[in-house]
């Protein structure tokens, strides 16, 4: 991987890290929404750990190649799934916060590529 690539897959790992810290932790920023959509509680820890496993998977996959398509793909699908979500839920003005998480990780397999 080159430096750009290396800075975009960091960059993308830190930010699902912190959005995986902020729904363990239930940052009210983050929980109201989520109430708001409908998503059970009960889920929330899987969630969380699921971006924290995308999060060092990208991280991981900057030493192991196919650890971090694997990571980038597991969290585009995340992103995507929390976007369709959001629609669902029809708080159309939540779109782009999702969308803004993605955003690295999208630019990080395509720079990967």
């Amino acid at each position: 991987m080159n430096v750009t690539t290396t800075v975009v897959t960091v960059i993308a790992a830190l930010m699902s890290g912190f959005s995986a810290y902020a729904l363990l932790s239930r940052q009210v920023w983050v929980v109201q929404p989520l109430e708001q959509y409908g998503v059970p509680k009960g889920w929330w820890n899987l969630l969380g750990a699921a971006k924290a496993a995308g999060a060092l998977g990208l991280l991981a996959g900057l030493a192991f190649e196919p650890l971090h398509l694997a990571a980038g793909i597991g969290l585009v699908a995340y992103y995507g799934g929390a976007v369709l979500t959001v629609l669902r839920a029809k708080a159309w003005g939540h779109v782009p916060f999702p969308m803004v998480y993605a955003a690295p990780v999208v630019a990080a397999l395509v720079l990967a590529a």
